[in-house]
């Protein structure tokens, strides 16, 4: 990678106000539950165009904020990152991803975690990521264990959705766990 941004697969920038229909996409197809995170209502695609200048609008960084994925080469939306319910005082915070149906399973979603991991530890100065999963969404436990996360807890039948109710697995990573396995970056 050569620079905190681009990587082989993906490049990480800012939220557009012309990326609402790369917002609305994912929630316009049918979900399978399997890798869904939530089911939401339909929306009016002014709703996507209003909340996704709104996120246009917020400055960079600060305690929680998303990120554009998309594919280097052709700069096509490939989904989003975010940091959110941050603690200062604790040095915590949480992640999530969201790859569009069609750019699953390539890689992504690690490339793009990998630079916002590394950001919120080595210029943020963290100590924890945590993230809550799904337990049947098996894509995203498995790029998560990939990443370093261990299990740390599960929410019995903790959210209900599409008719039932899912556990919800607690996984979390230290700034220390990350690093045995991820270079800082360098200065030069």
């Amino acid at each position: 990678m050569s620079d905190m941004r681009t990587g082989e697969k993906v490049r990480l920038r800012s939220v557009e106000p012309e990326d609402w229909e790369g917002f609305r996409d994912p929630a316009r197809h049918p979900v399978d539950v399997r890798d869904a995170d939530l089911i939401d209502p339909p929306r009016s695609e002014e709703s996507f165009r209003a909340r996704t200048a709104e996120r246009a609008g917020r400055p960079p960084g600060g305690e929680a904020f998303r990120l554009v994925v998309e594919g280097p080469a052709d700069r096509a939306f490939a989904g989003s990152v975010t940091v959110g319910e941050f603690d200062s005082r604790a040095g915590r915070f949480r992640t999530g991803i969201e790859i569009t149906r069609g750019n699953r399973r390539k890689g992504y979603a690690a490339e793009a975690t990998e630079p916002l991991l590394t950001y919120m530890f080595a210029e943020q100065r963290c100590n924890k990521c945590e993230v809550e999963i799904h337990a049947f969404n098996e894509a995203s436990l498995a790029l998560y264990r990939a990443l370093g996360f261990v299990e740390e807890g599960r929410l019995r039948r903790h959210e209900f959705f599409a008719g039932d109710y899912h556990d919800v697995v607690l996984m979390g990573i230290t700034a220390s766990e990350y690093r045995t396995t991820h270079r800082p970056p360098s200065v030069r």
